[in-house]
């Protein structure tokens, strides 16, 4: 989730209530200066950029081919000729099929960084995010024995990615390590914008009241400016999502904020910003002990990967 600004001395836990906290750079209560977490895992190698994002090839787009092969008789000639023909499938074919998000782009948002502790003056700088001012960024959650969101996300989001590149997409994260700070919620809707993406999604882990659990999906509003065009696309992303991690993961929706898992905002500067189909995700919350043990587990973070894979392909496939 999203923090408010770290202030000058320390930061008080965030807690994401159904009046108003919660993912994306918005949720704004502060925190203490995380404890150190051990480095994701299993992550994708990528490409530093010139704007600082890491980025994946893997789309090489197979060429469309039809068969015009005859169809052939039963025993394996074609009709009505006698000549051998037989109906095979072509490698452009084959490719097509095993890689169905071939010429798709997905940005794909880890919430927070680890070094954002560190960094109290940068982040902390006022931004425009349209309808209102925001911090840069937030420092974001923890498990209560230390395991950071800014870990958890960009662990999810390497996944996630190696997923989608596999799948023939081209995909680019908005950070590509846990050491630094930021960037701006700005500079986060920028980098979509500017991959012109088919579709992009901000990772998050929840602050909320240790007795809350369960996870949502946070959709744009229409307010007026640049997401206008692209809320009906992005809601449909998100349901497609929503269904999809919750199919997959068997969390239940959030018990303490949105309804069937599913809440729209315009507070957030990731959502107003863009200009591509764009979610945040709360994968659940962090302060719930069931819920960190889970995100703690190697093997369950790739399940959520997965889960957020197919809801992805589910709403790219379509388009």
């Amino acid at each position: 989730m999203i923090r408010r600004p770290l202030a000058a001395a320390a930061l008080a836990l965030c807690g994401f209530g159904a009046a108003a906290c919660g993912g994306g750079e918005a949720a704004e209560t502060g925190a203490a200066p995380p404890a150190a977490s051990p480095p994701a895992t299993a992550r994708d190698t990528a490409t530093g950029t010139a704007d600082g994002t890491a980025s994946g090839s893997g789309d090489a787009s197979a060429d469309s081919a039809g068969d015009s092969t005859p169809a052939g008789t039963a025993d394996g000639t074609a009709d009505g000729t006698g000549a051998s023909a037989p109906v095979t499938r072509t490698a452009a074919a084959s490719e097509s099929a095993a890689r169905p998000l071939s010429g798709k782009t997905v940005v794909i948002d880890p919430g927070h960084n680890g070094g954002n502790f560190r960094h109290t003056r940068e982040i902390n700088r006022q931004v425009n995010i349209l309808t209102q001012r925001k911090a840069c960024d937030t420092t974001g959650t923890s498990t209560n024995d230390g395991y950071t969101e800014a870990a958890f996300t960009l662990d999810v989001s390497t996944r996630l990615a190696r997923l989608l590149r596999d799948q023939g997409a081209t995909v680019k994260l908005t950070r590509a390590d846990n050491a630094g700070w930021g960037p701006c919620i700005n500079q986060r809707a920028a980098i979509g914008n500017r991959a012109h993406a088919d579709a992009a999604i901000s990772i998050h882990g929840d602050g909320a009241a240790p007795g809350a659990h369960g996870f949502h999906v946070i959709m744009p509003k229409k307010i007026g400016g640049p997401v206008d065009p692209v809320v009906g696309d992005s809601q449909d992303l998100g349901r497609k999502v929503r269904d999809a991690f919750h199919s997959g993961t068997g969390l239940p929706y959030s018990t303490y904020i949105g309804r069937q898992a599913l809440n729209y905002r315009s507070d957030l500067g990731g959502l107003n910003l863009s200009t591509v189909p764009k979610i945040f995700i709360e994968c659940g919350n962090m302060r719930n002990a069931g819920e960190a043990r889970k995100f703690r587990d190697a093997s369950f973070r790739q399940t959520i990967a997965e889960s957020l894979a197919k809801g992805l392909k589910a709403y790219l496939t379509t388009r």
